[in-house]
């Protein structure tokens, strides 16, 4: 029996081609173009509170993250969109946006600058932030991709970075001879 050579149409070796030029365009693990709704950066540098998303919508968790900021502190659209909502929800102030990829973005305690129905570009100034409606402070950012499917918006920016820094040889024996904690040998060698 001999083997066949499947022919391939010209529509589909442009589609693969295609496939390929975009998949690599985007590297895997790589956010679109979400950016922290505190700083505008790509990546996150300043979170309190990580996300703690239950398995079932009813159970206790926490749905977002809460990013250092001082009250009153700008606070931007961590993707263009469109603002879904602005108002209070359980006597918090809060803004909505609502973006092209189907996920929505969640900022409390937000004093908006907008109003619902405007255009926002990513990075764009939404409101300030206000006082704290619970016992965290800074900005409590939120995202999910349906009524009750809330997602870890930090999954939404890039990756950062990490890098370890070279330890002189001479300084973390000297640490370990003296017995001296690791914090203290860490602030030597900063």
């Amino acid at each position: 029996m001999a083997l066949r050579r499947a022919a391939l149409s010209p529509l589909t070796v442009l589609l693969l081609v295609f496939c390929v030029v975009v998949s690599s365009a985007f590297p895997a693990g790589r956010a679109f173009a979400y950016v922290d709704p505190t700083t505008g950066d790509s990546q996150a540098t300043r979170v309190l509170r990580g996300a703690q998303i239950p398995e079932k919508n009813w159970l206790p968790g926490h749905r977002g993250v809460d990013l250092a900021l001082p009250i009153g502190g700008d606070v931007r659209a961590a993707e263009s969109g469109t603002v879904a909502f602005v108002g209070v929800v359980f006597g918090t102030p809060t803004v909505s946006i609502d973006h092209a990829d189907g996920i929505r973005t969640t900022y409390q305690p937000v004093h908006a600058r907008v109003s619902a129905g405007d255009a926002v570009r990513e990075g764009e100034l939404i409101g300030r932030l206000g006082h704290p409606f619970d016992d965290h402070e800074g900005l409590h950012w939120g995202a999910r991709t349906g009524p009750d499917e809330y997602i870890n918006p930090l999954t939404l920016l890039d990756r950062p970075t990490i890098r370890l820094k070279p330890v002189d040889s001479t300084q973390a024996r000297g640490c370990a001879w003296a017995k001296t904690s690791l914090s203290r040998c860490a602030e030597t060698w900063v």
